[in-house]
């Protein structure tokens, strides 16, 4: 069957949603001190950066799935 066949026919429509935020400010000053404790002791920018960036940040992914 195509999607015009389909078209009739009731099938589950599935999406992600992203939500970003900052955390509280005590959180973010947390994540932001940590990563700059972690390049100032040479670990590398492309494992304190992102580190840093999950802790100051609150990051939900939502899976949903909704019937037409």
């Amino acid at each position: 069957m195509n999607r015009a066949q389909l078209e009739g026919f009731m099938v589950p429509r599935v999406g992600v949603t992203v939500d970003i935020h900052l955390r509280d400010r005590p959180i973010a000053l947390i994540g932001t001190a940590g990563g700059t404790l972690a390049l100032w002791a040479n670990v590398p920018a492309g494992i304190a950066i992102p580190t840093a960036a999950l802790i100051v940040l609150d990051v939900r992914i939502q899976r949903w799935r909704r019937r037409t």
